[in-house]
């Protein structure tokens, strides 16, 4: 029968215990959430300032509806605005807006090497651990994609060393979305100088967060002028917005300008989302009380997890997951932290790599001393 691979392929993820489901959330902040009436603490959310729960005042009402490409007539002062914002906060010359954070990391690195005669001499060097949006983009391209070692500069080296490619992209995340750690930017910039290739950075959960004044894993860097030479800045995680901002030299713009099929046939990004967007960045540059109350609980949440002998992983950012290694222990025990009033997520398979199922927990500066302290005594009970 036609397509009945669909029946045979949920059948295997269900036996697996990786299938997959949505839930209909009635109402969320970045500190409780509420499905099927009964309202959970929420350490799922990437909201990690809080600002979600904050309105926006704008002195003007822009358009909800950008009404075509950007290419076209889409294309209007509050996103120019927003553009301009950022490269002068960031040091870069230009960016373009995308309305989501995958499709900018996938196109943009589809596009760099869209020209088959060129990408034959060309190479993209990736963490085994970057967003699926990266690779993706990656398998996509014409160039040889080459992995290396989580945060390995040794092992990225040697594949550099070996690599014959006269166009190398080295592409990381400055936070790792699932393992929650920071590149070592600093030693791909060196290394990227060193086999005169370039350097993208995802900073998706950094930028806010991050930085004396939360512009993310690069505000160090911007004073010396060592910056990657592709930026990608998303708007769903500490903005508490959408959409993403792709940042590097006018030259690189320009070039995704002509190339890049995401922004030529896509409406562009939404005026009214981009005014907020901008009014919450110059927010969110001064929100350092919300910044130090996030590090105060990520600090309260590890030593609590230490007192009770759960093992956490290397990280020191909002993200911090505990790794359990099955999908089915890592799936019974979310579901019994749901019984306790803790809302997270079982990440499984594919999402992870096989054995490592985990909670993945995440922290807000909304989040008061009692909840976390509510958290780690549920986590006790529960993978103890």
């Amino acid at each position: 029968m036609s397509f009945e691979f669909i029946n045979t392929h949920l059948d295997e993820r269900k036996a697996q215990q990786l299938l997959r489901k949505r839930y209909v959330v009635q109402s969320a902040t970045a500190r409780t959430i509420t499905v099927d009436d009964k309202t959970y603490l929420n350490f799922a959310s990437n909201d990690y300032l809080g600002f979600g729960d904050s309105p926006v005042e704008l002195t003007s009402a822009p358009l909800l509806g950008s009404h075509s490409s950007a290419l076209v007539t889409g294309y209007q002062q509050p996103q120019q605005a927003l553009e301009q914002a950022l490269c002068s906060a960031l040091g870069y010359e230009a960016g373009m807006l995308f309305n989501s954070g995958f499709s900018a990391n996938s196109s943009v690195i589809k596009a760099l090497f869209q020209d088959k005669a060129t990408a034959q001499h060309s190479a993209i060097f990736q963490d085994k651990l970057n967003h699926a949006s990266l690779i993706d983009g990656a398998l996509h391209a014409n160039a040889a994609l080459i992995r290396f070692n989580h945060n390995d500069i040794n092992h990225l080296r040697s594949r550099l060393e070996k690599s014959k490619a006269r166009n190398k992209l080295i592409v990381s995340e400055g936070v790792f979305s699932m393992d929650g750690d920071t590149a070592p930017i600093k030693a791909l910039l060196t290394l990227a100088k060193q086999h005169n290739a370039w350097l993208m950075i995802d900073d998706a959960h950094g930028f806010g967060v991050l930085g004396k004044s939360g512009l993310g894993s690069c505000e160090a860097l911007i004073a010396a002028d060592t910056l990657p030479d592709i930026l990608v800045i998303t708007f769903g995680k500490a903005v508490a917005s959408s959409g993403a901002c792709v940042l590097g030299s006018q030259h690189f713009i320009d070039y995704m300008l002509q190339f890049n099929r995401d922004y030529t046939y896509s409406t562009a990004m939404s005026p009214f989302i981009a005014s907020h967007t901008l009014a919450r960045i110059k927010s969110i540059r001064d929100a350092n009380d919300r910044r130090a109350k996030l590090n105060a609980n990520i600090a309260l949440f590890k030593s609590r997890a230490k007192e009770q002998h759960i093992a956490l992983m290397d990280s020191n950012t909002a993200i911090q997951p505990i790794v359990l290694g099955c999908a089915e222990q890592t799936l019974k025990a979310s579901e019994q932290l749901k019984q306790q009033g803790i809302w997270l997520t079982a990440i499984r398979p594919p999402t992870v790599l096989h054995n490592t199922s985990r909670l993945r927990i995440t922290l807000s500066a909304a989040h008061t001393h009692d909840d976390i302290k509510q958290l780690v005594g549920s986590l006790q009970k529960v993978i103890s």
